[in-house]
């Protein structure tokens, strides 16, 4: 399996957002950040708002932040908004299957549950656990950990 861009997109600017709370962030210097194009972060930006994941002020004193708290952000969740609507193989879509197997196919199924699996495991984990204590992160985006916030190693 291979994800998207705008999934991966999107993880990091969620990832963005949550690491910097003290101001708004404008989407070009979220697209410096997070290496990608203006406009591909900008309709990436669009679709997380009108999800409610982020909200957006337009204008000069513009910019965008979370909309809810990274612990009510399920990573899962937000993966499944960019994922699926992209059949993972041919045979998922009805509409353009053309797969002469699929009534006799077993490898559907195995495929299915694998994704079941894949989703639940994203299922438990929230965008605070991706960036509470990830100096790593906050380093990177040149963020400055309050006072009193330690840096916790990857689980």
């Amino acid at each position: 399996m291979r994800l998207t861009t705008r999934t991966n997109l999107a993880a990091r600017i969620l990832m963005t957002c949550a690491g910097t709370t003290d101001h708004l962030l404008k989407t070009a210097d979220i697209a410096k950040l997070c290496n990608s194009s203006t406009n591909h972060t900008a309709h990436v930006v669009q679709r997380l708002q009108a999800e409610g994941y982020v909200s957006t002020l337009r204008g000069r004193a513009g910019g965008i932040r979370l909309a809810r708290r990274p612990d009510q952000i399920s990573i899962g969740e937000m993966f499944r908004l960019f994922e699926g609507e992209i059949p993972i193989a041919e045979c998922f879509d009805p509409e353009t299957n053309g797969c002469p197997l699929t009534t006799a196919c077993r490898l559907r199924s195995y495929i299915q549950k694998a994704l079941d699996a894949f989703y639940h495991e994203l299922d438990m984990v929230t965008l605070h656990d991706l960036v509470q204590g990830n100096c790593g992160l906050t380093h990177l985006l040149a963020m400055h950990p309050a006072n009193g916030t330690a840096c916790s190693p990857p689980q």
